[in-house]
């Protein structure tokens, strides 16, 4: 227990305050507690009524009489005087509390979280120094609409992603440009996706804040993105059959599952898409960029910025996302792994097309042909086809429009590992 300025502020502020309080009532209770003690202010008795009248005082021994008037007023004189003490009493505890919310607050303020400036690592593999001085040589790989991805070796030839955030692409919103109160939050929030530990969610291993930017490094993985290799898939320079992307359809829903039930507090991903799935070796998907769109803001989405085709339509009407939003994202990609389209392809924006992935993919499923929307590079075995056209319903249970009408990514893990039983 620590005491400062006459006020003592022990280990738990709510206990003590509520013990001062408890003071309080227990000071005023008497003034309360006894209504019977008080006496009328008039000096005239009260009237009563006695069955036998008692029988008068001899005439040799008269006693002698108070008078009323005596007796009333020290009645009065002592009910002010505790009024006083118990008032003063009250105003003093009062006075005392007030203090101590006062000496709370400034503990609180003086206890808040410094504003980390230049690099911050957390993990013993990156040095904050050598960090700051190999930024500048770093190798652009991607670009996006949040900012872009760099390539970049530190000392002991430890190859890191770099994402930087430049102040220039929002600069309305961005995550530099802010008040004290606002950079803090960032660093919390960053905080908060350094703890996260998964084998198919990509955690934040150091990040350094600059006047114009702010770059998160992460490691870096060299099988490239689920995009590119559907790229791949799609010019026929490679195969991935049914087990792979149904391996990384689970992968997918597994981290969902760690960021929206295990992560305290909880993440939500807010921008789930294909070129944020990075695939190590032997396919096991890791998702990248998780949590970074609320870096800009406080819980609302921009469909503009975090890719239209992959939003939720709810996130046009409120502006607000939930972990429904990111089921959404993972209906999407489980189109995409089984039909093998890119959502961006034109035959989307035609009649046919139905004006989009999710719309074409729920038609097909309603008229019975569900099976001619599968990819026919791994078509051909029944029971590969069997567990297809149940993932085919899976991904239009994602894409609802109603998100109550979509599972949870704890149920979606059960019902992707549940596909080879049936």
């Amino acid at each position: 227990m620590a005491s400062g300025g006459g006020i003592l502020v022990g280990k738990n502020p709510t206990k003590t305050l509520a013990a001062i309080l408890l003071l309080l009532l227990l000071a005023v209770s008497p003034l309360c507690a006894h209504p019977a003690a008080s006496q009328p202010l008039h000096s005239d008795p009260m009237p009563t009524q006695s069955p036998a009248a008692a029988p008068p005082p001899p005439p040799s021994s008269p006693q002698p009489k108070i008078p009323h008037t005596q007796a009333g007023g020290a009645a009065r004189l002592r009910r002010i005087a505790l009024g006083v003490l118990f008032g003063s009493l009250a105003g003093f505890l009062l006075s005392l509390a007030f203090l101590y919310a006062i000496r709370v607050a400034v503990l609180h303020a003086r206890n808040a979280p410094a504003i980390a400036r230049g690099p911050v690592s957390f993990t013993p593999q990156i040095s904050p120094k050598s960090l700051q001085l190999a930024l500048p040589s770093s190798r652009p790989l991607a670009h996006g609409p949040r900012g872009t991805y760099h390539k970049l070796v530190l000392d002991g030839d430890l190859t890191v992603a770099v994402k930087r955030l430049d102040t220039a692409t929002h600069p309305d919103s961005s995550p530099l440009a802010v008040s004290k109160s606002d950079m803090r939050r960032v660093q919390r929030q960053l905080e908060v996706l350094a703890r996260v530990r998964h084998l198919n969610v990509m955690g934040l291993k150091a990040y350094v804040r600059e006047p114009d930017r702010l770059s998160l490094v992460y490691d870096f993985v060299p099988g490239g993105s689920l995009e590119d290799v559907m790229k791949r898939v799609r010019s026929q320079q490679l195969s991935l059959d049914w087990d792979t992307r149904n391996r990384i359809a689970a992968g997918v829903a597994r981290g969902l599952r760690y960021l929206h039930f295990e992560c305290i507090p909880r993440i939500l991903h807010c921008n789930l898409k294909p070129s944020n799935v990075m695939l190590e070796e032997g396919f096991e998907p890791v998702l990248a960029d998780c949590g970074v769109a609320r870096l800009f803001d406080s819980g609302s989405a921009d469909p503009e910025s975090s890719g239209s085709l992959y939003t939720a339509p709810e996130c046009y009407q409120s502006g607000r996302y939930t972990d429904k939003c990111d089921v959404y994202g993972f209906g999407m990609i489980l189109g995409i792994l089984l039909t093998g389209r890119d959502p961006t392809d034109p035959f989307f924006s035609g009649e046919s097309g139905r004006g989009s992935l999710a719309r074409w993919l729920c038609h097909m499923q309603h008229s019975g042909e569900a099976k001619e929307a599968l990819d026919s590079s791994i078509t051909g075995e029944e029971v590969d086809e069997e567990e297809m056209l149940m993932a085919v319903r899976v991904a239009i249970l994602c894409l609802s429009d109603s998100p109550a009408d979509r599972p949870s990514s704890d149920e979606l893990v059960a019902m992707i590992t549940q596909l080879h039983s049936f």
